[in-house]
């Protein structure tokens, strides 16, 4: 088989691969809410309504039903406290941003961190300083794997 043969292939296997599950994209007024709720914990609806006020007047009817999109999507879970519903977030954001990450990788870079990277520095993505970080965490990790 050819290299361009085996590339497409293996990209066709990547774009098609339904096995995993792909990062559900946030909208915009999604985001807003997630980063509130990432940033300030548990909150209810009327929190996080009262808190996009100021960028974002909504009705309480538009907030939660974000906040049930939000759980469908995975990102949120609530309890119940008498009749209120306190929404939380199921994982961190880095947990979140590295499932988008990963995502680019694989779509973009042929499952290839190294593309990424590579690609990342040729077009000054990350910087001296960033890479110098970088290069300390992995040698730490390095470390640790001894």
């Amino acid at each position: 088989m050819t290299s361009a043969l085996l590339y497409v292939t293996r990209c066709n296997a990547t774009m098609f691969n339904t096995s995993k599950q792909r990062p559900r994209a946030l909208g915009e007024l999604e985001q807003l809410l997630m980063e509130f709720i990432w940033s300030r914990g548990p909150s209810t609806a009327e929190a996080c309504r009262a808190a996009l006020v100021p960028v974002r007047p909504l009705k309480d009817s538009t907030i939660r039903t974000v906040l049930r999109r939000l759980e469908e999507k995975g990102f949120l879970t609530h309890q119940v406290e008498g009749r209120t519903f306190l929404y939380q977030a199921t994982q961190p954001r880095r947990h979140f941003a590295a499932r988008a990450v990963q995502h680019i990788i694989d779509r973009f870079c042929g499952g290839s961190v190294e593309q990424l990277l590579v690609g990342m520095v040729e077009n000054k993505v990350l910087k001296p300083k960033d890479l110098e970080q970088l290069a300390r965490r992995v040698a730490r990790r390095r470390g640790e794997k001894r």
